[in-house]
């Protein structure tokens, strides 16, 4: 038989090439037809990252088939085919990559074409080699790529980083929010494909083809589980009833252009009024009594998923004037709400403790209102210097 002359470890390679294809098929699919959440029902997430998300798979896949087909039928590496596949997979594979990565960034909208133009140098150097072959063109390409993945790198540290403040400074609640681990693991994989391209040795092939697979499902759990966050007008992604990822990007950036001007003249008009009453004060001295009224004595810090917008709104000021509070005190919004919600439990505990009821702290924690208790044990953590049963314990003693 035919299968007499192939060995069991190349049978074996094309199982699990088989399935780096077939994966992330069913996964564009998936997230291209599926209009709700299979995996997190009550999460609605963000459509132009669904849109990459599928886009990045879909491309994965056909660069299985195209490279199995060429390798089937040709296998010369020095060919223009060749030449043409890697330029592909190149372009294809970094640019949907990194409008993947970019799209879970929902602080602003990033464009991609500052990558699409990165490829552009590679792309040109590939095609010199077609007309003039020199093994020093393949050197400095492969060069050329890793040092670019190393720069996208970089400026995916300095963007999360940017996020995570951005994230601190306009949520209470911040599971399922954060996107630094996903991206982590997203970059370190996207490093070790282009270890896969310039690599030679099937050991190491193999275990790339692996990572692969829980590359893809790591993005597909991410996509699911990231809610959109609501900082621009619902009525724009509902508009004309555009499901281009493009349109609406487009849309979203004009209408945060239009409300940072509108909140600028708004400060302007205020600060006029204020001199023109002979006012002292800054128009944020009055915000640490609203926030007292309407925020502390209301207890609504313990609403959960309460945005730095949503308060603002309630205690009747402006977004920007609370938002330059909190940076006057030297806190975030995420950290004023989590002392609140902190001195709450402690609060709970202290009564619980007096009227000797059973205590789980767990149950105090969601009463003062986090959905998580992990979150709550990191807040409580940074808050009091120790853990929550260490905490409890030294308070039961005294």
């Amino acid at each position: 038989m035919f299968t007499d002359h192939i060995s069991v470890e190349v049978i074996l390679f094309f199982i699990l090439y088989g399935i780096t294809g077939v994966v992330p098929a069913i996964a564009a699919f998936y997230l291209l037809l599926r209009r709700g959440n299979a995996f997190a029902p009550e999460v609605t997430s963000p459509v132009r990252l669904r849109r990459w998300a599928s886009s990045f798979f879909a491309v994965s896949t056909l660069a299985h088939v195209w490279w199995l087909l060429f390798y089937l039928y040709s296998g010369d590496i020095h060919s223009v085919v060749y030449i043409v596949l890697a330029i592909l997979d190149s372009v294809l594979l970094f640019t949907t990559f990194a409008g993947t990565l970019l799209a879970m960034l929902q602080d602003r909208h990033r464009s991609v074409w500052p990558a699409l133009m990165g490829i552009i140098p590679f792309v040109v150097m590939s095609a010199v080699y077609v007309v003039y072959p020199r093994n020093l063109l393949i050197q400095m390409a492969s060069i050329y790529l890793l040092l670019l993945s190393l720069l996208f790198t970089a400026y995916m540290v300095f963007a999360i980083r940017q996020y995570g403040r951005w994230l601190n400074d306009n949520y209470a609640d911040l599971e399922n929010k954060k996107v630094w681990l996903c991206q982590a693991v997203s970059l370190v994989c996207m490093l070790l494909f282009v270890v896969y391209v310039l690599a030679t040795d099937m050991v190491l092939i193999w275990l790339i083809h692996g990572i692969e697979l829980v590359l893809v499902a790591l993005l597909l759990w991410r996509v699911e589980t990231l809610p959109t966050l609501e900082t621009f007008p619902q009525a724009l992604l509902e508009k004309d009833g555009s499901d281009d990822p493009q349109e609406q990007a487009d849309e979203l950036s004009t209408s945060l252009t239009h409300r940072a001007i509108a909140e600028s003249e708004q400060l302007v008009t205020e600060g006029r009024e204020e001199m023109q009453k002979g006012e002292a004060t800054s128009p944020s001295s009055n915000i640490e009594q609203l926030l007292a009224e309407h925020c502390v004595e209301a207890q609504l810090y313990l609403q959960h998923d309460l945005t730095l917008q949503q308060l603002a709104q309630t205690i009747g000021t402006n977004r920007s004037y609370l938002s330059q509070y909190f940076s006057s005190q030297g806190v975030t919004y995420n950290t004023y709400i989590n002392n609140l919600r902190i001195n709450h439990f402690i609060t709970l505990y202290h009564k619980a403790t007096a009227a000797h009821q059973p205590i789980v702290a767990q149950q105090l924690a969601s009463d003062s209102g986090y959905h998580s208790y992990s979150t709550f044990s990191l807040a409580f953590k940074q808050r009091m210097g120790q853990s929550v049963t260490a905490w409890m314990r030294n308070t039961t003693n005294l």
